[in-house]
């Protein structure tokens, strides 16, 4: 069957992802309910009850791969106790110590799932644990390269502008996704859609990965509608509407990435992007 069959779908599609990252800042739509962030723990373990009991059908049936976003943080000893509880990952299998970021392998895809909500300086254990995986990955097993983090490193909407989660983590983490030639980078928590091209250092890069924010799941704070002007040219795309995204790995060369705008009252394909995978560019290889 090869590397990756014939039009075979990578399992975590992003419009899964909108729900998980970036939309409703993963396990549920109904976190937007409490304060925006670190509620008491008994709060948010009975508000984290009533927005998974909805989700359990679904969840039960097939895999959810998540990453915790800031209405996941929660004032307790330790931190995400309900986020953890409820949302255990195969965290060990990848080498990590902590449920907060891990990484998997699917259909030709080595997939990072970051934490932007904890420690990630050059002497954390999750920087460690990134060094460690990355130089673990086998291009010729999974070509492809993707990573999840919730507050995007780039972002041009005037909401979540100067955030130390997105500030910081791209200071010290975006050299070591470089030098491993990540092909793709999702994140949330601004709730709108935008797509860079491939960058670097705030520069556009061919070896460099595409960033796409997919924060547009719906929300009850409404979208995130403001953006700074001009637009910047490594910022090919970016629309403030209710949507969803999905990634359909075609082969070990070429994926095919859309974005569905759903403010119509339909699905509608509002961008859509080939992309070709960094382990093949003779230039960009490892």
């Amino acid at each position: 069957m090869g590397l990756v069959s014939q039009r075979r779908q990578l399992l975590l599609t992003v419009s899964i992802l909108a729900v998980c990252l970036a939309g409703f800042s993963f396990p549920s739509a109904v976190s937007y309910r409490r304060p925006p962030s670190r509620p008491d723990v008994s709060v948010s373990r009975r508000l984290d009850d009533d927005g998974s009991t909805p989700q359990q059908p679904l969840a039960s049936q097939r895999p959810w791969m998540v990453t915790q976003g800031n209405h996941e943080v929660e004032i307790s000893t330790p931190p995400f106790t309900a986020y953890n509880a409820r949302w255990r990952m195969p965290f060990e299998d990848s080498g990590s110590t902590s449920n907060l970021y891990y990484s998997f392998s699917v259909a030709g895809v080595h997939v990072v799932m970051l934490g932007s909500y904890t420690d990630f300086d050059p002497s954390s254990a999750q920087y460690k644990w990134l060094q460690s995986d990355l130089a673990r990955v086998d291009r010729t097993k999974t070509p492809w390269l993707v990573v999840l983090i919730h507050a995007p490193w780039y972002n041009t909407n005037k909401a979540h502008q100067g955030e130390t989660e997105s500030v910081d983590m791209k200071k010290y983490m975006e050299s070591l996704l470089y030098n491993a030639r990540a092909d793709v980078v999702f994140t949330g928590h601004v709730h709108a859609y935008e797509r860079f091209t491939r960058v670097y250092e705030d520069q556009a890069d061919d070896c460099g990965p595409i960033h796409i924010t997919v924060g547009d799941g719906g929300n009850r704070e409404g979208l995130a509608t403001k953006y700074i002007d001009p637009q910047l040219e490594i910022s090919i795309f970016r629309e403030a509407s209710f949507g969803h995204g999905e990634l359909e790995v075609v082969n070990a060369t070429h994926a095919l990435w859309t974005w569905h705008r759903n403010d119509d009252g339909e699905d509608v394909v509002s961008d859509s992007l080939w992309i070709k995978s960094i382990s093949s560019v003779d230039n960009c290889k490892v």
